[in-house]
């Protein structure tokens, strides 16, 4: 759970190695001298600078220097981000990739994300029209590929983060941005927030429970997921199987895809292109079988369901064959082009190889990234399909 006060010591970090992400702002410098007051020896900070500002190279050297002076291990990392209309979103997608990608293993990164935060983050996912998991906010804790992502001030005004940076001496730096009202949270935090909250007493808090609620409601509906994923049997080597969808009441059935996406760690589609892939898994096999969002693609292949994130680094697959003929003189990698004829090893009789990767059951957008490897200028075998030879 997260913290009430900051009288008392958070005791979900005792054995834990944290990582700090340190702005230089009140916040994560109240948050680094709360942790390291508590935990000594345990915390590291890192600090993101994003060139966006005249002055981001003070605030650097000020964590720096505040890093120093308590002999706290510090890092800084340079993003470079353009400016663009959607800069506040880009800047924090970029700033959590560099943050996570400095995590060693089973460190704690932490951020001093608050009660008001929290409160500003489900306004700004109101407004855009999200579902459940929008409006679930920030959660307390997030496991990462390598760590863990916490925020243990999220209970936490404002007001009470003030209160203990002044009653510590403590002294930070103000972003120049935060008073920028072309930028949506600003515009809530300076102007609608406060006078909302003229008339609606206890608003922040409320709000932020409205969230705590949101994300026990998404916590049920991911449950449901997984149970109709292992009732169903949905999921078969890693892929979503059409037919059990069809199963599903449609309010399930995009349940469970938007399940399988937050596990693959997929952005989520919009409603228009979630009813496009409701209608594909449907289709007739040879109906349109992709549908496509942001960076990613959806392809259906003889009923399984392929997500597919093209900004992915390729991984190149061990092959026996490529090594088998690696070595061997003149040897050359080729890809297969229209009209081919092979015949596989211990077959009587040549097939066309579009018929044989057909056979083997080959994702049709595959098909043309397969290695054939040649020796001598003769074909000698195929990636995922074996020995053979060209027939002439």
């Amino acid at each position: 759970m997260a913290l009430d006060d900051l009288t008392n010591k958070d005791n979900y970090l005792s054995d834990k190695n944290i990582v700090v992400a340190l702005s230089g702002g009140v916040d994560s410098v109240v948050l680094l001298h709360y942790l390291c007051k508590h935990y000594p020896g345990q915390v590291r900070a890192v600090h993101i600078n994003h060139n966006l500002s005249m002055y981001c190279h003070q605030w650097q050297s000020f964590c720096e220097s505040l890093c120093k002076r308590a002999e706290i291990d510090f890092t800084s990392v340079d993003i470079s981000i353009e400016n663009t209309s959607n800069i506040e979103e880009i800047a924090r997608k970029k700033r959590y990739l560099s943050l996570t990608s400095e995590l060693k293993d089973n460190e704690v990164l932490c951020t001093a994300h608050h009660q008001d935060d929290q409160a500003e983050t489900l306004l700004l996912q109101l407004f855009r029209g999200c579902g459940v998991a929008g409006l679930a906010a920030m959660p307390t804790s997030k496991q990462l590929d390598n760590g863990e992502l916490y925020r243990p001030f999220l209970a936490l005004s404002r007001k009470q983060i003030l209160e203990y940076a002044v009653s510590n001496h403590l002294g930070w730096i103000e972003d120049d941005s935060n008073h920028n009202l072309n930028f949506r949270r600003n515009l809530l935090r300076l102007e609608y927030v406060p006078n909302l909250a003229k008339v609606f007493q206890g608003l922040v808090s409320n709000i932020a429970r409205s969230a705590k609620h949101q994300s026990d409601a998404l916590d049920l509906i991911r449950q449901l997921a997984e149970m109709d994923i292992e009732i169903h049997a949905l999921i078969k080597n890693g892929k979503l199987q059409t037919e059990g969808l069809m199963r599903l009441s449609d309010t399930r059935m995009v349940n469970v895809i938007r399940q399988h996406l937050n596990k693959l760690n997929y952005l989520s589609p919009s409603e228009k292109v979630m009813v496009e892939i409701t209608t594909l898994i449907g289709a007739k096999e040879d109906a349109k079988s992709l549908v496509a969002w942001h960076d990613y693609e959806l392809r259906r292949f003889q009923g399984e369901l392929y997500f597919i994130d093209k900004k992915a680094p390729q991984q190149i697959r061990d092959c026996p064959h490529f090594a088998e003929f690696n070595n061997l003189p003149n040897f050359a990698i080729h890809f297969r082009q229209e009209g081919q004829k092979v015949k596989l090893k211990g077959k009587k009789h040549s097939q066309s190889l579009k018929k044989v990767l057909q056979e083997a059951n080959i994702p049709p957008w595959e098909r043309q990234t397969l290695r054939m490897y040649y020796v001598e200028g003769e074909l000698h075998a195929m990636e995922r399909i074996g020995e053979m030879t060209e027939v002439k």
